[in-house]
């Protein structure tokens, strides 16, 4: 007599690698020829474009760029000016599960970025970076659903369905946006660049049969010198629209996106100092999840032969919650002189970390500030601190949060007692996932030379239902069917109620 299990096969990723590495870099530079010397340094703000990512067997690397712009004050007088230093970084994350066919995920940020001179020619430039890495492997995940060829032999299965969250995509686009910008009339020209900071924002997506469909903005953040010396910004909203295929999954899919800079470029006209020219290169990540339906088979035995049957453990879950939470950040940042206009402002996010206290948990985020201003005796000056901010978040009992990104929006600040009150707004990117270990069947042995005996057992079994005991469970025991006990006792839909007294009838 053959006895067949039968399998479903479910093509998904699993997720190998989950980090994030933080590293520091170091560059000595020279101030280029055509720019006067150092008298003092201002300000320092870097932006970080992803290179290269590859995945070896047991290793991933990412490769970029940290893009400094260093401000200083002219030993000439000529107000401030600036110098460009771009930093090469690499960072390699190990893991046994990665192979040459994972999927790499990456998303590089600048934590803070500073600078010293070394001498009136001469800058050492600081960037300290953190790079959150996610591979993702593919497999086949594969599942026992039930048993055939087994009905002469009794045998009796108990098959459960389970719904769980799998990894169905992971997805990647590159592209450009590049427009030509016009200063507003009503902000004075520009003579110089001093600084592009831009805020890369995922809007709405939606998946439409094979493909996904997401709009966004990039916010760019401009610090000009105008013609008189003074510092001037600059903001614009640039949004986009992207397609991306995605093969293989539902419409009501969760899709985690992300964006990251791969390059900018922005250049001033050299005619009135009125015309700008901004290229950006953008790479879009999308990880899917969808909950499916999964059978198990999660029991079996034989009322007529010995059987044994080996079981194996699966890690499943199910998502429980992907959304957005939103707080501000307020701190007053105490100034060495007065503050009388605040000039700009940059805030980086530094480590994040998930706290929990039993249902109660918190997101937190250090970030690193900046405030450039003037002083009230009309020098240009900065202010730069570390605080944290904390989005409240409860969990229920066994689940688990990944906070994925934590956004930072363009801040606000304004002289107050002491220093600048500064306000930034916020944005953590988390999953709530409910981890499961769930056991089911995986091989079977039915003992044909090991019968079981009928007559071993007692014609009439009575057996008290003990609490929270299923009828499965009785029916194995005895070497009987459920639906024998169910006609035996005349059983309803009702659950089986603890101390209920059964008649377990003989199986022949």
């Amino acid at each position: 007599m053959e006895l067949e299990l039968k399998t479903t096969q479910l093509n998904c990723f699993d997720t190998v690698l989950d980090t994030t590495l933080f590293q520091e870099e170091t560059l000595e530079s020279i101030v280029p020829d055509a720019c006067p010397d150092i008298l003092r340094i201002v300000d320092t703000e870097a932006t970080v474009c992803l290179g290269t990512k590859e995945v070896q067997e047991g290793k991933a690397e990412v490769t970029g760029t940290a893009r400094c712009a260093v401000l200083y004050e002219a030993e000439s007088g000529e107000g401030v000016r600036r110098i460009t230093v771009s930093i090469p970084f690499t960072c390699t994350a190990e893991s046994a599960g990665l192979i040459r066919l994972c999927r790499l995920s990456a998303e590089p940020r600048v934590m803070w970025a500073d600078a010293r001179s070394l001498n009136p020619r001469k800058v050492l430039v600081r960037v300290s970076l953190a790079v959150t890495m996610q591979a993702y492997a593919p497999q086949a995940a594969s599942f026992c659903t039930g048993a055939e060829g087994g009905e002469e032999a009794g045998v009796q299965t108990l098959e459960e369905s389970q719904t769980a969250c799998f990894i169905t995509a992971v997805e990647e686009k590159s592209f450009t946006f590049s427009d030509d910008l016009s200063l507003s009339a009503t902000r004075p020209a520009a003579a110089e660049l001093l600084k592009a900071r831009v805020e890369l924002i995922c809007g709405d997506s939606k998946l439409i049969g094979n493909k996904l469909v997401f709009k966004g903005e990039a916010g760019l953040h401009l610090v000009y010198r105008e013609p008189g010396g003074g510092l001037c910004g600059a903001e614009f909203a640039l949004p986009f629209s992207q397609i991306m295929e995605v093969s293989g999954v539902g419409e009501e899919a969760d899709c985690t996106l992300s964006v990251v800079l791969t390059g900018i470029d922005c250049t001033l006209d050299g005619g009135e100092g009125r015309l700008l020219t901004v290229a950006l290169g953008m790479l879009a990540q999308a990880v899917v999840r969808e909950e499916r339906q999964v059978g198990l088979l999660t029991d079996i035995y034989s009322t007529a032969y010995d059987l044994t049957a080996q079981r194996k453990t699966y890690a499943l879950s199910r998502l429980l919650e992907h959304g957005e939470r939103r707080v501000t950040a307020r701190e007053l940042l105490e100034t060495p002189s007065p503050a009388r206009e605040v000039c700009d402002i940059h805030v980086h996010v530094g480590l994040v970390e998930v706290e929990r206290d039993g249902e109660q948990s918190r997101m937190r985020a250090e970030l690193w500030a900046t405030v450039v201003y003037f002083s009230e005796e009309g020098g240009l000056e900065s202010v730069t601190r570390t605080l944290s901010a904390a989005c409240p978040l409860e969990l229920p009992a066994g689940a688990v949060c990944a906070c994925r990104r934590v956004s930072a929006g363009e801040g606000t600040a304004a002289p107050a007692g002491g220093g600048v009150e500064l306000r930034c707004p916020l944005e953590f990117d988390y999953l709530v996932l409910l981890p499961r270990q769930l056991t089911g069947v995986s091989q079977v042995h039915l003992e044909e030379d090991a019968p079981r005996d009928p007559a071993a057992r007692p014609s009439i079994v009575l057996r008290a239902v003990a609490e929270g005991e299923r009828l499965w469970d009785i029916a194995k025991t005895y070497g009987t069917t459920t639906a024998d006990i169910i006609q035996a006792n005349d059983l309803g839909e009702d659950a089986l109620a603890a101390g209920r007294v059964l008649l377990i009838p003989k199986k022949r």
